[in-house]
């Protein structure tokens, strides 16, 4: 069984007139919301995202039902902006993490669209969890900008993807990998424009309790300037039930329509007493459709198999392979490259997660998610300083 504690904050900031941000947390839920737009439109889509959200998954605690709640949501806040045009342009981004019901047990489960963030924390050492979907951060992703100049460039509020920006929605949505301890943050950009990851790390790693933590992250983000709003979430495990069959998806709520079927032209009936006619080139285009579909089929399906990296054990060495855990279908994982990490450098739990392989979507993510666990287990083990003094 998954338990955790909480904290929250929201502030206006210190140059801000109205907190357009929104939050919710209890004991099976947690949602930051920033909204955007102008007047109180920002303030009215993460109010509605919040309450839909919160209702929804409470009657529906699943993955299934939380990622439902978020499409309602979208597709609400664009309704109520139809109807309204003084909220033209209102949207929100959103950022939760649910316990959501597995069988007999609930999994912690991350839902994403916009560029809060969450962080998970452990043993001092901070991991961020979300990618900002921004145009700034798809281009520092691309190779086009560094970390240091997509923190000051111009587009670096312009996000490409948001609740209420256009009926089709895509969400990232990733089961948690924690365990009991373990510190899960969700925030607006109010705190990360205004922290580095190294003052958040420190903050959120102190022996301060929940509480405390989050007020101190609020008056530090106001007293660095405070130019935003600012919102925190903070949770803490006690008990952790992972998921036996995690998931790391991007989902898109609407499907790709099928092709408009072509309507049968007059005189039709008619050009159809000649055999050859028919069925000869309705023949060959059916062949060729059908192979184009095998074809396509296999294409897909051999992206999908190794569109992802996981850290995984390479005969006791901490490896790095590009595919599946197992495969998919005739495809099987391809080690990419061995770390100079053994195995039994891991601590156990981490170890035993590793071996069933951690999935990442980029090889630098897999290559920081197992130095993380590296560095997790050295932080976790004693170390003896033998001091030798000058006699005299």
């Amino acid at each position: 069984m998954t338990r955790w504690r909480y904290a929250s904050a929201t502030d206006t900031g210190a140059v801000r007139q109205v907190n357009q941000d929104a939050l919710y947390v209890d004991d099976s839920l947690a949602v930051v919301a920033d909204g955007m737009g102008g007047h109180a439109a920002g303030e009215v889509a993460s109010a509605m995202t919040i309450d839909i959200v919160s209702r929804t998954f409470k009657d529906n605690p699943t993955l299934e039902g939380l990622e439902a709640s978020i499409e309602r949501s979208n597709l609400d806040v664009l309704a109520d902006a139809k109807a309204n045009p003084s909220r033209y342009g209102m949207g929100t981004t959103v950022i939760a993490v649910g316990l959501v019901t597995e069988g007999s047990n609930r999994v912690p489960t991350l839902f994403h669209v916009g560029d809060s963030r969450a962080y998970q924390f452990r043993d001092g050492a901070i991991r961020q969890l979300s990618q900002d979907h921004s145009v700034v951060e798809e281009w520092v992703r691309m190779g086009k900008l560094s970390p240091e100049e997509a923190a000051v460039h111009p587009k670096r509020h312009q996000l490409t993807r948001a609740i209420g920006v256009e009926d089709r929605l895509n969400v990232d949505v990733m089961s948690l990998s924690v365990q009991a301890g373990d510190r899960i943050l969700l925030c607006s950009d109010g705190l990360t424009n205004e922290l580095t990851d190294v003052e958040i790390a420190k903050i959120v790693s102190s022996d301060n309790d929940l509480q405390r933590v989050v007020a101190t992250l609020v008056t530090q983000a106001n007293a660095n300037g405070g130019r935003d709003n600012i919102s925190v979430v903070l949770v803490e495990f006690d008990e952790v039930t992972l998921s036996a069959n995690p998931v790391r998806k991007t989902r898109s709520s609407i499907a790709t329509p099928p092709k408009e079927s072509v309507s049968a032209k007059p005189g039709a009936l008619k050009s159809r007493r000649l055999p050859r006619r028919r069925f000869g080139w309705r023949t060959y285009a059916f062949i060729a459709a059908g192979v184009a579909v095998v074809g396509g089929f296999f294409a897909i399906l051999h992206w999908y198999a190794y569109s992802n990296y996981y850290v995984g054990d390479d005969n006791g060495t901490v490896a790095v392979f590009q595919g599946t855990p197992g495969g998919v279908a005739i495809y099987q994982p391809v080690k990419v490259l061995d770390t100079t990490f053994l195995m039994n450098e891991l601590r156990p739990a981490d170890a035993l997660l590793v071996q069933h392989g951690i999935g990442e979507p980029t090889l630098e993510a897999a290559l920081s998610e197992a130095n993380y666990l590296h560095n997790a287990f050295l932080l976790s083990s004693p170390t003896t300083t033998t001091t030798s003094k000058a006699k005299g």
